[in-house]
């Protein structure tokens, strides 16, 4: 039998980010690992080091913080302290963004010169780089700027009203939308989001950090109401002058992945209507803003949602790849300029979840799929010219890639149930891998409760579902056990796969200690299963999502150790709103219940999400109604504790509010804790708070 150093259980302190002793269970890996050309370098101490790219290599210092400083000639005061301050510019250049309190540096470590200087100016955000004309584009408030090499800087907008914001991400960041700003390929010209919120209804938040507590109003436009209109304008630095493109009316549309045209000449965007059942992609004009060429479009009876712009093949500016679930997973697409279709590069069913990239001559794409599982992600890569695709990942588990800038090597993190993380190296042309890097266990010193993988049947038959389940610590088969669910269950969710410990949470371990069991299941709805398995839900939110839940909970029964007058459930958001309707739904089977940040009725949530997946309430009243717990309220039988932070604009507190308020006219009794401050997760400190509160609600009423 194998003996453990540490007796003592583990503390939320140990086990909850924001915990006192949190590092020390984290997997330890390299920092900041990143390609720089076909060197793959990493932080250690004050040093960026070269990792070895087979066993007859050994790592080496590229540069040091001492290299770095002597270089430049700036005020000691302001020299960086450490290397968390410091990043490559680019991965093909010999330049250094250094960064300080009062400027940032392109730092040539080579030259050791000053190549540019930007001050850094208060309240400055969203900042982003172009390396090929030195320039930088960021934010201040609601406008955007642009600095120039010297730190002059230009207003790229001069907007006084508030409701109307530049160089942000729009869209409440759906449709992949990350930023707001997208420099051309030399940097020459600057696209960013205008959206105009002004005629969006003011919604309020309040601040009670201050004596008189203070209003602070955010624009939040909710379901089948008025939306936000958003327009995309190019600056020209040399000229200061903004062109908009003419993407026409209806002006409540969604313009969503922006990319430029190798040639700097054109721009293309995936156009979405407010319906969200119609997807064109266009090409616009960068110097007049006038439509080029409608180039195809997409439809899907339920909806259709471009997360990834169009990417061009590295030697050929007249084709690119574009990603889409047409055929009910998402597969790659060649088409030319013109909005020809060339051909289907992947088929099957299975999705690529992202694409890494082209080696020197654009001969092979590189790519991650879910082709040897739904709970597992490998590396390929694929020829264009005969169509063969070579795995390159090795081992099970979940797989992390970045390819080299010429594209002979990946450098492959991967995880594992049993693997707390590894880093390869792999020679794309000949298959061959160097594991660099095995992290040790966090936990070789502790003992861990049994976390087993498994899967079930839906209620169709047919469909697997998979799910984790970790078993008290120091099991025992003749006993009885309480079972906490632990559910998220929404769109673009996976909560169980083949990664260190399953996925499974610090809190899962927590719980599993303190004698409970702890169940996940990801239910159709969620992510990398195919467009049939996520959209089975559309318009009727909860209803499908609970039923497989519940395909969970019935094998739960069937085991012999589950006390099953003893089952909970808890889930965070989406897994809210699962808690809610898992109680509401079923309350001979729930006891106890905690629900965090939960959505209680969509028609109180925002458009982009809310109306892709049930359509407006005005179109979808029926459905709306069949998923709104505020009218279940009276449903009500175990213990119930409801949680928001009450600065939410994410699932404002209404949500909460008007649950309790409905069970107050129906007569139930739920519990309710207020975050005063956080906003839809709670942060720091008050993390483990959470926990801890989580934790006692269950331990008062299940244990």
């Amino acid at each position: 039998m194998k003996s453990f150093s540490q007796d003592i259980p583990l503390t939320l302190e140990d086990l909850i980010p924001g915990g006192k002793t949190n590092y020390k269970y984290r997997a330890e890996m390299p920092r900041q690992i990143s390609w720089h050309g076909d060197k793959l370098t990493y932080i250690k101490g004050d040093s960026i080091m070269i990792a070895p790219l087979s066993e007859k290599e050994k790592p080496q210092v590229f540069l040091s913080l001492n290299d770095i400083n002597k270089g430049l000639s700036i005020d000691k005061e302001e020299l960086p302290k450490s290397l968390s301050m410091v990043q490559f510019v680019s991965d093909e250049t010999n330049e250094l963004l250094v960064m300080t309190t009062q400027n940032f540096f392109f730092y040539d470590f080579v030259e050791k010169s000053v190549k540019a200087k930007f001050r850094n100016i208060e309240k400055m955000e969203n900042h982003d780089w172009s390396e090929k004309s030195r320039m930088l584009a960021y934010t201040k408030g609601n406008n955007l700027f642009v600095q120039n090499s010297d730190g002059k800087e230009f207003a790229v907008t001069t907007e006084t009203d508030t409701g109307i914001v530049s160089g942000q991400s729009v869209h409440r960041n759906e449709f992949g939308i990350k930023k707001g700003t997208f420099w051309s390929p030399s940097g020459n010209l600057l696209a960013f989001y205008r959206m105009d919120e002004t005629m969006v209804t003011n919604y309020p938040l309040v601040d009670v950090s201050v004596r008189i507590a203070k209003l602070k109003d955010v624009k939040y436009p909710m379901a089948g109401m008025k939306s936000h209109q958003v327009t995309i304008g190019v600056y020209n630095p040399a000229t200061q002058a903004t062109v908009f493109l003419k993407t026409g009316t209806p002006k409540e549309k969604y313009l969503t992945n922006v990319s430029w045209g190798p040639d700097e000449k054109s721009i293309y965007v995936a156009e979405v209507n407010r319906g969200q059942d119609t997807c064109v992609v266009k090409s616009y004009d960068a110097v007049t803003g006038r439509l080029l060429a409608t180039l195809f479009t997409e439809t899907h009876s339920k909806y259709v949602e471009p997360e990834n712009p169009v990417q061009f093949l590295k030697n050929d500016p007249t084709k690119f790849i574009w990603q889409s679930e047409r055929d009910g997973f998402n597969h790659l697409y060649l088409y030319d300029t013109t909005g020809k279709l060339l051909k289907q590069i992947t088929t099957g069913k299975w999705d690529v979840t992202s694409v890494l990239g082209f080696d020197q001559k654009g001969e092979n794409l590189f790519y991650i799929s879910t082709e040897v599982s739904p709970i597992e992600k490998h590396v390929y890569k694929l020829n264009f010219k005969n169509g063969r695709t070579d795995r390159l990942s090795k081992e099970d588990g979940v797989h992390y890639a970045a390819l080299s800038t010429s594209g002979k090597y990946i450098c492959d993190r991967y995880y594992s149930q049993s693997n707390p993380g590894k880093v390869a190296i792999t020679e794309t042309k000949t298959n061959k891998t160097f594991i660099y890097h095995t992290a040790k266990n966090p936990y070789r010193n502790v003992q861990l409760p049994e976390i087993t993988l498994g899967k079930l049947k839906a209620d169709d038959g047919t469909t697997d579902l998979y799910y984790r389940l970790v078993k008290p610590l120091n099991f025992d088969a003749s006993k009885k056990y309480p079972v906490v669910v632990y559910v998220y269950g929404g769109p673009h969710s996976q909560l169980v796969d083949n990664s260190w410990l399953g996925q499974a949470r610090g809190w899962d371990i927590y719980m599993a200690e303190k004698g409970y069991i702890v169940f996940t299941l990801d239910n159709r709805g969620t992510s990398n299963r195919g467009i049939d398995f996520e959209n089975i839900t559309h318009r009727q939110l909860g209803v499908v999502e609970t039923q497989d839940q519940m395909t969970g909970v019935n094998y739960l029964k069937s085991l012999a150790y589950v006390d099953v007058e003893r089952i909970g459930v808890h889930g965070w958001s989406y897994g809210g709103f699962m808690t809610l309707n898992l109680m509401l739904r079923h309350p001979e089977t729930f006891k106890v219940g905690v629900a965090g940040g939960p959505v209680t009725d969509w028609k109180y949530y925002e458009i982009m999400y809310g109306e892709r997946y049930m359509d407006s309430p005005q179109d979808n009243a029926e459905g709306y109604k069949g998923s709104s717990m505020v009218e279940r309220a009276g449903d009500l039988k175990g213990r119930l504790l409801l949680i928001h932070g009450d600065e939410d604009h994410t699932v404002v507190m209404q949500h909460s509010l008007q649950f309790l308020h409905s069970a107050i006219k129906k007569g139930t009794h739920p519990d309710f804790f207020v975050y005063p401050g956080q906003e839809h997760n709670m942060v720091g400190r008050d993390r483990v708070h959470l926990h801890e509160h989580i934790t006692r609600y269950f331990d008062d009423f299940l244990k």
